[in-house]
This record gives C-alpha cells, sequence and structure tokens, in this order.
C-alpha cells in the first residue's frame, strides 16, 4: 500500500474509532439548527385521528413534524444517516396514527427503499425487502389499512402487511409497467391499482396479476406524476403528464386533455381534490398552483409562475387552510382557498449555506450565502443570534453567494455566481468595475525545491493576464474573498483579482483564466490556492510565484494564516503546516482527521477549527503546543465562525447550526495517523 493510501486508511481508521468514544446520547445533544428558515420541502402526510397534525418529508432524509396545521414545524427525526435519501412519500396508517411509512429514493444514486416507524415518527426501520429500491410512490388502500403499494423504477410492489414483506405485482423484468411515479388504489376495490410511469399509465384490477395500458385520449410517451381517484365517484380519475392534465370518467377507458393550463411543457408534480367539494382541484405545478372549481373546466394560476410545487395538503375541517410544499421556499400556507400564500416555516430549515459571516465580539449579527434557492436565498440576516433571519438578497437576482466578507468599518460584500456585490443598506449593487490592465512580465521563479517539480508537474499556470475590457463587470463566480488591510483579493473562476481602492475597482492579476478557489493573507504576503496547486505573492498580488505544494496532499481544499504566521493547509489527506512561508510541510499526524473541508482560526479559543465532509466531528487544534479536542455537532458542516463564544457553523443542507450551552467536550484519543 503507498504511503498517502496508508495515511487515509489510518487517519479513516481513526475517526471510526473517535467516533465509538462519542457519548451515546450524541444524538440527543446535535447542534440545533438555526435557521435560515425555507428550502426545499416535499411530501405531506396527515394524521387521519387529528387532521391539524401534519408530517413533511425532505430531500436529505429529514420528518419534520407540526401540531398547529403547518403554522410550525419542529425536526422530528432522520431516516438514515445519508444526506442523499428524497422523502417523496409519507403515509399515516388509517388504522394506527402511531404507524407511519415513508417511501424513499436517493438523489444521484438507484436506491432507496420503505421505512417504518411505529411511534408516531420517532424511530425509523427500514423494510428489508425493499432495501435499495428507488421508491417514487406510495399508497395505501382505503378500503383496507393492512393493503400499501410502492412504485419504484424496477416495477410495483404490494404488501398486505403494513410493510412487513413485499411482493413484486408487475411483470417481473417488464419494459413497460416500470418506472413507476405515482400510484393510486381503487377506495372501494384494493385489487384495482392505478400506475403511472414514465411512458403512460397503466392499470390492474385484479391485484396485479393482468395489467392493461389506460392510454386512450393520453399523448403518446406522457410521464404521469400523479392520479388522484373522486372517493364518491372511483370512475372518475384524474392524471397529470409531462403533457398535461387529463381526466376520466369510465375509470380509464378513454382520457381527455384538460383545458386551461397553457404550455404542454409543463410538469405537474400533484394534483389534490378538495374533501369536501370534489369538483375543486388543485394541480401542484412547476410553474405555480393552478385550481379548478368546475371539475376542469376552468383553470386558474393562483401563485406566481416561480413556486415549484412538489405537494398540497388541503385540510379537511378548513378547506380554504391549503398548505404547499415547494422546492426553495419551503412549506407556503393559505387561509383562503389557496388565492394568496405565505411562508409557513418556522422551525424549517434545508438551507444549503455556502458563506457564513458572523459580526464583530460581543454582536449577535450573522450572515448566511445560500445556494440553489433563486430568487428565495441569496443571503439572510439574522441580529439576534440566529433566532430571526430576513431575507437580504435585494439586487442579487437569484445568484447564488459562496462567500462573505466585511471589512473593519461594516462594509458588506457577497461573492456570487456572477459577481461581487456590496451592501448599500437597503440593495445589493455590483462592487466596483474591473479595469484594463497590461499584460504582466513572466512570473518568477521559485526557490523552493519541491515547487520546481511540484510533485505532480500540473500546477504552473499561465505566464500572462489577458488584457481585460475596461470598465467590464466582473462576471465569473466567486469563490472567496479577503477584505483584510489596503489591499482587497477575489479568487474567482477567471482568476485572481485585487482592488487597492476598496472594490471601487479590480485588477487582474497573473493568476488569470485559472479557477482559483481560496486565499491565505498574512499582510503582504498571499497564498492562493486551487485543487492542485499553490501560488505566493510576497508584494501583495503585484506578482506570483510557483511554490510548494505539501507532498502527500491530492487535492488541497482550505488554506488559513494564523496570527502566529504559520500558514495551514487541509485536504483530502490531513491536515498540514508550514513554519516558513510554505517552502516546507509537516503533516499533522496526531489529529485523525481526513478530507477536511474547513480551516478557521477561533480567537477566543486560540485554536484552529478544522471540519471535514466524513464526519460530524469538528477539531480545535493549537496552533502551536497542547492538545487538540473535539466536538459532535451531529451535522456534516463545512465552515465555523464565533459568535459570542458560541460556536456557529454552516452544513451542508441543513442551515447555520450552533453550539449548545453544554455542549460536549471530547479529548485526544490514543490513535495516532502515522504517516
Amino acid at each position: 500500500m503507498k504511503r498517502t493510501q496508508l495515511r487515509i486508511f489510518l487517519s479513516a481508521l481513526s475517526l471510526f474509532l473517535l467516533a465509538l468514544v462519542v457519548p451515546a446520547h450524541a444524538a440527543e445533544t446535535w447542534w440545533p439548527s438555526v435557521g435560515p428558515d425555507g428550502g426545499d420541502a416535499r411530501s405531506f402526510a396527515s394524521d387521519p385521528s387529528s387532521p391539524g397534525h401534519l408530517y413533511l418529508g425532505t430531500t436529505n432524509g429529514w420528518i419534520y413534524a407540526s401540531s398547529d396545521a403547518g403554522a410550525s414545524w419542529s425536526r422530528l427525526a432522520r431516516l438514515d444517516g445519508d444526506d442523499d435519501l428524497v422523502v417523496d412519500s409519507l403515509v399515516v396508517d388509517e388504522s394506527d396514527a402511531k404507524t407511519l411509512i415513508a417511501g424513499v429514493w436517493e438523489l444521484g444514486h438507484a436506491g432507496g427503499g420503505v421505512y417504518i416507524s411505529q411511534d408516531s415518527g420517532v424511530t425509523w426501520t427500514p423494510s428489508a425487502p425493499m432495501k435499495g429500491q428507488s421508491v417514487l410512490a406510495l399508497a395505501q388502500a382505503p378500503s383496507n389499512p393492512k393493503v400499501l403499494v410502492a412504485g419504484t423504477l424496477s416495477g410495483v410492489y404490494r404488501s398486505e402487511d403494513k410493510g412487513a414483506h413485499w411482493s413484486e405485482i408487475s411483470p417481473p423484468g417488464s419494459t413497460e409497467v416500470h418506472e413507476v411515479e405515482s400510484i393510486a388504489i381503487d377506495p372501494y376495490d384494493p385489487h384495482t391499482i392505478y400506475a403511472g410511469t414514465w411512458h403512460l399509465p397503466w392499470k390492474t384490477t385484479d391485484g396485479g396479476r393482468n395489467w392493461f395500458n389506460i392510454h386512450k385520449g393520453v399523448i403518446d410517451d406522457s410521464d404521469v406524476f400523479s392520479i388522484v381517484i373522486d372517493p364518491s365517484r372511483p370512475s372518475v380519475v384524474f392524471a397529470s403528464a409531462c403533457s398535461g392534465i387529463y381526466r376520466t370518467d369510465d375509470g380509464g377507458s378513454e382520457f381527455r386533455k384538460v383545458q386551461g393550463i397553457p404550455s404542454t411543457a409543463r410538469r405537474t408534480r400533484v394534483l389534490m381534490m378538495d374533501p369536501k367539494d370534489r369538483n375543486t382541484v388543485y394541480a401542484g405545478t412547476t410553474e405555480g398552483l393552478y385550481k379548478t372549481t368546475d371539475g376542469g373546466t376552468n383553470w386558474t394560476r393562483t401563485t406566481g409562475p416561480d413556486v415549484i410545487i412538489n405537494d398540497v395538503y388541503i385540510d379537511p375541517r378548513d378547506p380554504k387552510h391549503v398548505v404547499l410544499a415547494t422546492d426553495r421556499s419551503g412549506v407556503l400556507s393559505s387561509e383562503d382557498a389557496g388565492a394568496t400564500f405565505e411562508a409557513s416555516n418556522a422551525g424549517f430549515s434545508q438551507r444549503q449555506v455556502a458563506a457564513l459571516l458572523t459580526g464583530s465580539s460581543g454582536s449577535d449579527t450573522m450572515y448566511a450565502g445560500v445556494v440553489n434557492d433563486k430568487t428565495y436565498g441569496g443571503v439572510f440576516a439574522s441580529s439576534d443570534g440566529g433566532h430571526t433571519w430576513k431575507q437580504q438578497s435585494s439586487g442579487l437576482d437569484g445568484r447564488d453567494v459562496f462567500s462573505l466578507a466585511q471589512t473593519t468599518d461594516g462594509t458588506l460584500l457577497a461573492g456570487t455566481s456572477r459577481g461581487i456585490f456590496r451592501w448599500n443598506g437597503s440593495a445589493w449593487m455590483p462592487s466596483g468595475t474591473v479595469a484594463s490592465v497590461a499584460a504582466p512580465a513572466e512570473h518568477r521563479r521559485s526557490n523552493s525545491r519541491n515547487a520546481r517539480t511540484n510533485h505532480r508537474g500540473r500546477h504552473a499556470p499561465p505566464s500572462a493576464a489577458p488584457v481585460a475590457a475596461p470598465d467590464a463587470i466582473m462576471n465569473g463566480r466567486i469563490h472567496s474573498l479577503s477584505l483584510t488591510g489596503d489591499v482587497w483579493y477575489a479568487a474567482t473562476s477567471g482568476g485572481v483579482y485585487r482592488s487597492t481602492d476598496q472594490g471601487n475597482s479590480w485588477q487582474a492579476t497573473t493568476l488569470a483564466a485559472t479557477d482559483y478557489t481560496l486565499f491565505a493573507v498574512n499582510g503582504s504576503t498571499v497564498f492562493a490556492g486551487r485543487r492542485v496547486g499553490m501560488m505566493v505573492s510576497h508584494d501583495a498580488g503585484r506578482s506570483w510565484e510557483l511554490t510548494a505544494f505539501p507532498r502527500g496532499l491530492s487535492s488541497l481544499q482550505a488554506l488559513l494564516f494564523t496570527p502566529d504566521g504559520t500558514l495551514w493547509a487541509g485536504g483530502r489527506e490531513g491536515i498540514f503546516y508550514s513554519t516558513d512561508q510554505g517552502h516546507t510541510w509537516t503533516f499533522k499526524k496526531e489529529v485523525p482527521v481526513v478530507a477536511v473541508n474547513g480551516l478557521s482560526w477561533d480567537s477566543e479559543r486560540k485554536r484552529v477549527i478544522v471540519t471535514s465532509s466524513q464526519t460530524t466531528l469538528i477539531f480545535a487544534v493549537p496552533a502551536s503546543g497542547g492538545d487538540w479536542k473535539w466536538w459532535n455537532t451531529g451535522w456534516k458542516v463545512h465552515t465555523v465562525r464565533s459568535l459570542n463564544g458560541h460556536m456557529v457553523a454552516a452544513s451542508l443542507y441543513n442551515g447555520v447550526v450552533m453550539q449548545p450551552e453544554h455542549a460536549a467536550e471530547g479529548t485526544p484519543v490514543a490513535v495516532n495517523a502515522k504517516r
């Protein structure tokens, strides 16, 4: 085994052994998620014995609960340790409200399954026969609660004992009844099942022994996302597809396309009938919510076109109360039958926080930059330590925010997917222009022996920067910002830029046309890093030279200068440090961490805070002598900041998490990763 591979193995083993000594109650003391509220909400289920008791499934395996019909939410449980589980289907047992069943699939993989809870969602157990099945739809038979039917990528499965055992009822290996996106069961006959596939709808009337295609009137090759049956007239069925919405009055013998919803390419993910008025149907689409009150003859859009709807809940006690599960905007609630909606996300946070910034010492101010949420994302600000958040994104026009920085005078800058923006108190404005620059001289050759070969021989950037157009607005992705001192720096997808006039203008450096992502700044010494290389400038970014890359490090993910001038680097194999401006590097072998994705300096603890993409532990490493410490946050995080003595961290999918008042602190275990 090669030395690098051995180091990774030993460090990973150390992490595993370290996890064994984490207190058994760690799951109960996870750092609480404090927001920002909102994000991706996927599916609803309601308690039939108490309709105001709702459950909510998400895109990363978490289940939330609400006891006030969706006005507020609390985090209930995670189905598994995998962040890739999409909870697309939730069922509350009609005969036993404590029993819940979830159908899930894996994002980016052909996996998933069925999970069952018998204690109102507190704990969950996977159903072994469905392990590995991508479950896209799940339904319980209204006339026989023991019967469950699941639609998966491979076909249709049926259980007659509430999910303990399953059998495939579609033809095994079928090239027709597979990739099943929607399931509906006749309200009076559990053997009559409708299955909507990625290529037209199907039906069985004998529990799956025979299937027949019900496509008359449906445009060929339509993906069928949702099927609903009128419980009082089972012959009336609505089906939504990528080609539109269809209705049949004869159980599927013939469909007719419902008019009134324009654009046949619109995807209607869910259809829901008003429980007290069967002529009122809601259609949740990727371009807003539509509603009909005359059985589908006429439709009206009641939200904006930017709302992507995954599920609809209609309160059976008061059908004017309508709740939506959406992408990006979380949960939306209406009290006027869908005419108007307001955010209803208190306690629900599924944000992907890419940047986190805290205010000066003694301040309760935090800023979070999020990605993938378009106009519902951007920057969020909290002035009370995360109790409440306010979206502060005017002027960003839906840009993702990858970096945040603030000067000593309070100037706030955001590095986005398209340029740098400055907050002027009420809106974000582009921060300066890119000034015209002349072609610079070639790089100076480094004196470092390691830098000449650089262990992979592929780190040298172009020797000259292109001439930028005068007064152009920077438009690339801004990975990181450094606003220390008189010179500001920006690491972008188009190279490294510097500003000497407080961001009013930016000049391209010789590190152009190369995707740099990291900075470490110590006075006029600046290190710029990318995945497989580092450059250094000793004159505040005017000129750059190749510098030594830590031997044994295959991928650089974090850079940091500590106040004593030590340079730290983190990546796949662990932590490295240099006390001679990057000429030589030492592997920090005593700290058992790999896949390092974040390094930050905690001035109160006088330690380097280290995070990893492979563990929920964070590590506090002294800059010089002394023992390192660790905490189990309960989440995979990538950025840690200090807020009035408490640590706050940016999680990958669950917003900002905060250190509790009395968080358990771990001390080193006797396991070292040796070179």
